[in-house]
């Protein structure tokens, strides 16, 4: 049986003494907005490269390439698209939560201002070839240098609100979100620590070296995913999903043990993207074996956001946006299932180096990252613009096909295609030579790779819709005429 009664003392209704709070909703509407930007911005650039593989005549030298315009498009998605929104998030529900405005409004416009500077610090960078050459790490010494500062502010404002909460009682969602803040802070300060080339140049040399140059920068860049991509977005599933269904939380008790499973064991996953190297055996086994256990918290955490509908199920057949949710969780399920697997010895002595890693990847950041922010998006809008709900749900709806349909043709052709791939660099012939050359296995790839274009082309149009639809929600001076969506009176408090 659920554990509802175990629930916190924020989910039982206010009482009429407390007065309430004067929440900085100003300050989410620029975030929101900011990531809806930066997704078609991103997400364009990510078609762009996607039909540079298919056809290289698209490649402009020097500055559009697919070697300088591939950073681009991961840090646009990954850190301006889905940090937007998780600055967004987290604002929103650690005041919602602790009923207690955001601690300090110079921070809250410094931490937006400051983190669009560096997103088009890092950009620019990446455009005229100043970059690292590290996955997920890309941006040079200057600009992280203004990220820790924008970071630091955002740590202390999200802190600082959170001391100041008027509930005793932490809601779970702020307890992901404070560990995505903070774990990614120390990863970003130890793997990018590095010395100019001289004084004044832009290029720097890293402080590490060889092996440890590579576990520090896996232990960074799988624990990017970690936090940044799981631990900060399971914090947007454990506010948003609840809110839109009306329904508390499964079991709250789970919650916490998925919590402290998933931040122990997560950070020790890292070197199994270090298979067949120089990596130490026993590092390599460590990663391998933590992320086998990983599948339990996961899982768990999966369940539980899913079981949150209990007595609820119908709701999911008419609100498209609790329908991003569910999807999106079950991306997670899956895209969290699919990683520990490919960290098998015997399976990733196939899949790495393939595509098969590309769809691996892109079935979590579009299928669970991408759609649940889309979820939280649609859910932010109307409640941010004092509306009645979404312009249309019927567009809510072709969004969340033409984007399913997208991410479907992208990641089976790559599964695909990269399986193919790993089979066709290991077959040999009765000589004992390799059957393919590589220049075969790329001309075997072209067909998956329009594939994957034109699943790319389908998840931005659906993120064009949904652009479209904002607009409309926010421009519609008569909330009374909006089609609103089923109503979703909250399972937190009034306030909340």
């Amino acid at each position: 049986m659920p554990d509802i009664a175990q629930s916190p003392p924020v989910l039982a209704p206010p009482t009429e003494t407390r007065a309430k709070p004067r929440f900085d909703e100003t300050i989410l509407k620029y975030f929101t907005i900011a990531s809806v930007f930066w997704a078609i911005a991103g997400m364009a650039v990510g078609v762009l490269i996607a039909f540079q593989m298919a056809f290289p005549q698209l490649n402009v030298e020097p500055y559009l390439t697919f070697g300088r315009l591939r950073p681009l498009h991961t840090s646009a998605v990954i850190f301006a698209f889905g940090g937007n929104i998780l600055m967004a998030t987290s604002y929103h529900v650690v005041q919602r939560t602790c009923r207690a405005r955001l601690y300090s409004d110079f921070l809250s416009w410094f931490t937006f201002w400051g983190y669009q500077a560096f997103i088009l610090m890092a950009g620019l960078g990446y455009v005229f070839g100043v970059t690292q050459g590290k996955e997920y790490a890309e941006p040079e010494w200057y600009a992280d240098l203004w990220l820790t500062i924008v970071w630091v502010a955002y740590l202390v404002n999200f802190m600082g609100t959170l001391a100041r909460r008027q509930e005793k009682h932490i809601y779970v969602a702020n307890w992901f979100y404070l560990a995505f803040i903070v774990t990614v802070a120390i990863l970003h300060l130890v793997n990018n620590v590095t010395v100019p080339f001289e004084i004044g140049s832009v290029h720097s040399y890293s402080a590490w070296a060889g092996v440890q140059s590579a576990l520090i920068q896996w232990w960074y860049g799988h624990n990017a995913v970690g936090f940044f991509l799981t631990a900060g977005f399971l914090g947007i599933m454990y506010y948003y999903i609840p809110k839109q269904a009306n329904r508390p939380v499964y079991s709250y008790r789970l919650s916490i043990i998925h919590f402290w499973a998933l931040i122990f064991i997560y950070i020790w996953a890292g070197p199994h993207h270090l298979l067949y190297t120089s990596l130490p055996d026993w590092a390599q086994t460590l990663g391998m074996t933590f992320s086998i256990i990983l599948w339990m918290p996961s899982w768990g955490g999966m369940i539980n956001g899913m079981m949150t509908l209990s007595g609820a199920w119908h709701k999911l057949r008419d609100d498209p946006v609790l329908q991003f949710m569910i999807i999106a969780l079950s991306f997670y399920g899956m895209a969290t299932f699919e990683g520990p697997l490919m960290s098998i010895r015997a399976v990733n002595s196939l899949s790495h180096y393939t595509d098969w890693t590309i769809g691996h990847v892109h079935a979590g950041a579009l299928g669970w990252v991408a759609f649940i922010s889309f979820g939280a998006i649609y859910y932010l809008v109307p409640h941010l613009w004092k509306k009645a709900g979404m312009y249309s749900t019927k567009l809510i709806s072709v969004h969340l096909w033409i984007g399913t349909i997208g991410i479907v043709l992208y990641i089976t052709s790559m599964w695909v295609a990269g399986i193919m791939q790993g089979l066709m660099w290991r077959a040999y012939d009765e000589m004992g030579f390799l059957t393919y050359s590589f220049v075969e296995t790329v001309q075997a790839m072209h067909p998956y790779y329009i594939i994957r274009a034109v699943g790319g082309v389908l998840f931005l149009l659906g993120v064009l819709i949904m652009t479209f639809n904002i607009w409309k929600t926010i421009k519609t001076p008569d909330a009374a005429e909006n089609e609103a969506l089923p109503a979703s009176p909250a399972p937190l408090p009034e306030h909340a």
